[in-house]
């Protein structure tokens, strides 16, 4: 079984702001996050870096082939950073630009600047789009440009929505629109709030996937083996199909709290899903759906303490 990670985040320092609130960079691995002092990635990294190389040493621990990087506002735009890691790494990582909605007026000059760069995917955080002063609608028309655009050259859609059905009308015009605009979609719809299983159905679409980037954080308090993520999955599946789930880890945040394999082995190790299941959850939708073609073999390494 290879493995693909449809939702990870690499950055050399964080330096944002989001709704009038800072996030930066500390020491030992903590971050300054929206005027509160959190572990952002294991304590280890006490340069605070969330590089591609320590990501694939995790990786290559955890035997996962490859990794699909996406972006948030939280950790501000990594697109210089991204776009090296893509082109050092092309058969490990599929990197995401990410235009910057706060910036109107700018949103296909931006596009095509990064398609340019060699970017094949696009990155909107759509729950970040909503904050005190402003709504920023995922169907206005100069969003509606940009997919255009998009659309004409081939290129991917991760979003993330806000909680619930709040934005499901907005992209299901997006969906409709252009119906060859590849989109997968994050989080798995934060199945623990009400009204995720809108987000689900939007996989009834062709074009459309869901991802689980976050889900082990989502079911943080009940801890491995994350009984209730598994019937989440099993959830979704019956909504639309096994052939539309991707595992997602949302990397590094997650594994301040569980290994980086325990993001996935969960899944492995359930005797609620069939060996064909995982198959396709774990790694061969992602590979389908992104177009990977060189998946590398890792050969799994003997812990010293086994």
């Amino acid at each position: 079984m290879k493995i693909i990670d449809a939702h990870s985040h690499l950055w050399l320092r964080q330096d944002a702001e989001w709704n009038g609130k800072r996030i930066q960079t500390m020491e030992n691995g903590r971050s300054m996050f929206l005027g509160e002092e959190v572990q952002m990635i294991p304590p280890f990294l006490i340069d605070g870096k969330n590089s591609a190389e320590v990501f694939l040493s995790n990786m290559n621990y955890a035997q996962v082939s490859a990794a699909v990087v996406v972006q948030e506002f939280i950790d501000g735009l990594q697109n210089d950073y991204l776009e090296n890691v893509g082109k050092k790494y092309p058969d490990r990582f599929m990197t995401s630009g990410m235009v910057d909605y706060f910036k109107p007026g700018s949103y296909v000059s931006q596009l095509l600047d990064l398609a340019q760069r060699g970017f094949q995917m696009i990155t909107i955080p759509g729950h970040r789009l909503i904050t005190d002063k402003v709504r920023i609608l995922l169907n206005s028309d100069e969003m509606m440009q940009m997919y255009r655009e998009m659309d004409k050259r081939r290129m991917m859609l991760n979003i993330t929505l806000a909680d619930g059905d709040m934005q499901v009308g907005e992209i299901k015009d997006v969906i409709q629109e252009f119906p060859n605009l590849k989109i997968a979609i994050g989080h798995f719809g934060m199945p623990t709030v009400r009204g995720w299983e809108e987000q689900i159905k939007l996989a009834r679409y062709e074009n459309v996937m869901i991802e689980s980037g976050g889900i082990t954080w989502l079911y943080n308090s009940e801890f491995y083996p994350f009984d209730g993520a598994i019937r989440a999955i099993k959830e979704a599946m019956e909504m639309v199909g096994i052939e539309k789930l991707m595992w997602g880890s949302d990397y590094p945040r997650t594994i301040t709290a569980i290994t980086y394999r325990m993001s996935y082995d969960f899944v492995v190790k359930s005797k609620e899903l069939t060996t064909r299941e995982k198959e396709l959850f774990l790694g061969e939708n992602a590979k389908d759906f992104y177009g990977f073609d060189h998946l590398v073999d890792l050969p799994y390494i003997k812990n010293m303490s086994e």
